[in-house]
């Protein structure tokens, strides 16, 4: 099968790219709205781009109604923002923060999710994620018909749980990729969990 993406509407490039590139990472992102409650909401068209500086890409979309997303809005307004990658146990909690619900009211309380202090950061991150970034605004820059912003965040610190981690004979930090269990996005309804893993060393 060939597909012209030229022949097909937004919305149909929207569900075969969501169904062919994949899995992709889950951003899970924890924002702060104009009265104080703490919104929390998934982005699958998600990555790191950069390391020097420390860059993260969220490409959000907007609402049903043609509305900015909230996350955009908090993002814009207070800068700040944190970026966790969820786990299989919390896919009931993530799935629910991607309902759309009335700007002001919080996706974090809705799903009684904890959260906890983010040293060094002014937002807290949730108790439950295995890591999590503290980000701030870098750019966002606008593409597309729709369009679709695209927030690059700058990460200023990283939170990783203990329990994920271990060095290798050098002495340098290892994520075993098992540990953490991250949550992956397939198409339509679908998610992937972390399964068997694969080690090939670079050739020289």
């Amino acid at each position: 099968m060939y597909i012209d993406f030229s022949e097909q509407e937004p919305t149909q490039v929207y569900f075969t790219m969501t169904q062919t590139v994949i899995p992709r990472p889950i951003a899970w992102v924890l924002s702060e709205h104009a009265n104080g409650t703490l919104n929390l909401a998934p982005f699958s068209y998600f990555n790191a781009v950069c390391s020097d500086p420390p860059l993260l890409l969220i490409s959000v979309g907007k609402k049903p109604d043609g509305s900015p997303k909230d996350t955009r809005v908090n993002i814009e307004q207070r800068r700040d923002f944190v970026v966790h990658i969820a786990h299989r146990e919390l896919l009931p909690q993530l799935n629910q923060s991607s309902a759309t619900m009335p700007a002001g009211e919080s996706e974090v309380d809705a799903a009684a999710l904890q959260t906890t202090a983010f040293v060094g950061a002014r937002l807290p991150r949730l108790a439950s994620a295995r890591i999590a970034f503290a980000c701030r605004l870098h750019d966002i820059q606008e593409i597309g018909g729709m369009p679709q912003a695209l927030i690059l965040g700058r990460v200023d610190r990283a939170y990783i749980d203990d329990a994920v981690v271990s060095h290798d004979a050098k002495g340098r930090l290892k994520v075993n990729a098992d540990r953490v269990d991250p949550l992956a996005r397939l198409g339509a309804s679908e998610y992937m969990f972390c399964g068997e893993l694969a080690t090939l060393k670079r050739p020289a």
